[in-house]
């Protein structure tokens, strides 16, 4: 098998494609091959996997914030490494590897148990669609490089690139940038809904740590309740998502070691210190 392959057995946990720093309540998740724009590798894959098992197991992990090394953010899915190499190994192998990308590019990342900030500081294309929409909150420079251009080589943005783009951006954008490949910046990604916002490059890390503040201020547990309630419910008819939103919340106030709803209810309605439309219930009650 080809030296390019680093699976479980063999990878370290991460630190070589990609980079973890718990700082302050923030995990800083970097994708790290800058001379390559940060393209999906199978050590990127192993690695990503790694971390966020680390992230969601460690305590002082508030919020993940993911970018990119460099002056790109991701630049999608590493051709050669992910794709043409991974075709001369055995079917189990490459099915090992497809599975795991999925985990941490979608299904782990948008059910993620703790906050996820994709802060996009570059260039931005094909596959990196997947986990940048997949987190919770996404900033973009105003001179990121956004684009879809699967289509120049004559393939389609597969995987769930697709999907993901139709969940997030309406269906004139989203045909438009499939079908012409056409590149776009991060202020225009801010105008079609791709990311929250977009601002001056030497403002991103700053605005993204104040976001991430804001969501530490929260009650972890509701936090962690009300992004599931809301990725499963979009789904569901209007009966049955209210069924399953009672049961969710009751669920909440069970599970919940802050008992934040009652300190909440408690705070704004006897010792009126609070209004909820102007900040957090204090914590620390």
């Amino acid at each position: 098998m080809s030296s390019v392959d680093s699976t479980p057995k063999d990878a370290p946990a991460w630190g070589e494609n990609a980079l973890l720093e718990i700082v302050d309540g923030i995990a800083w998740v970097t994708l790290n091959r800058p001379d390559k724009r940060n393209a999906i590798s199978p050590g990127i894959v192993w690695e990503m996997n790694a971390i966020m098992d680390e992230v969601e197991a460690n305590d002082a992990a508030k919020v993940m914030i993911v970018t990119g090394a460099g002056e790109a953010f991701c630049a999608g899915q590493d051709l050669k490494e992910y794709f043409r190499i991974p075709d001369t190994w055995p079917a189990i192998e490459r099915e090992r590897l497809y599975r795991a990308n999925s985990q941490w590019q979608w299904r782990r990342m948008m059910y993620f148990p703790k906050p996820t900030i994709a802060m996009v500081n570059g260039w931005c294309f094909g596959g990196a669609f997947q986990f940048m929409i997949a987190c919770d909150i996404a900033l973009a420079a105003d001179d990121a490089t956004f684009g879809l251009s699967e289509i120049n080589w004559g393939i389609i943005p597969a995987g769930i690139v697709t999907k993901s783009v139709s969940m997030v951006m309406n269906q004139r954008d989203s045909l438009y940038y499939i079908m012409t490949g056409d590149p776009f910046d991060g202020a225009k990604a801010a105008e079609m809904g791709l990311v929250n916002f977009s601002v001056p490059r030497e403002e991103l890390r700053e605005r993204t740590m104040a976001i991430a503040a804001k969501l530490m201020e929260k009650n972890p547990t509701v936090l962690r309740s009300a992004k599931a309630a809301y990725h499963h419910v979009r789904s569901m008819n209007w009966d049955t998502a209210n069924e399953y939103l009672m049961a969710k919340h009751a669920q909440t106030n069970a599970n919940d070691p802050e008992r934040g709803s009652q300190k909440g209810m408690s705070q704004f309605l006897d010792e009126k210190s609070y209004r909820p439309g102007l900040g957090a219930y204090r914590r620390e009650d």
